[in-house]
């Protein structure tokens, strides 16, 4: 027996060893419809990408807001270890594509500045 809560996680109930066990298994088929995030472009110095998977904890920039080189943009966090990442040169904040709580993958975009 077992169900599917709302975020594409199924649940399956069974009995090992005369205990009874519940574990949780992701639905491939409903994490595939989810919308991608844009990869960063490395040899886009206007893009800051995801250094690696994790959730974004908080994000310090909103576009439109102007960063000198060494002001944090966001802070990212992974394997219980929060990381912050900075500007590394000076520009105007074009768009924020990842929100703090949402989680990302390698490479994905996170800030685009102004070109």
């Amino acid at each position: 027996m077992g169900d599917t809560d709302d975020q594409g996680e199924a649940r399956v109930f069974f009995e090992l060893n005369g205990q009874p066990r519940t574990i949780r298994i992701k639905d491939r088929k409903a994490a595939a419809t989810g919308a991608r995030r844009p990869q960063a472009d490395p040899s886009n110095a206007a893009h800051v990408g995801a250094p690696m998977p994790g959730v974004i904890s908080s994000v310090a920039v909103a576009a439109g807001q102007k960063v000198a080189a060494g002001d944090i943009l966001l802070t990212i966090e992974a394997m219980k270890m929060e990381s912050g990442i900075y500007a590394e040169v000076a520009g105007t904040v074009k768009a924020v594509h990842a929100p703090a709580g949402s989680a990302v993958d390698a490479k994905e975009l996170l800030v685009e500045f102004e070109s």
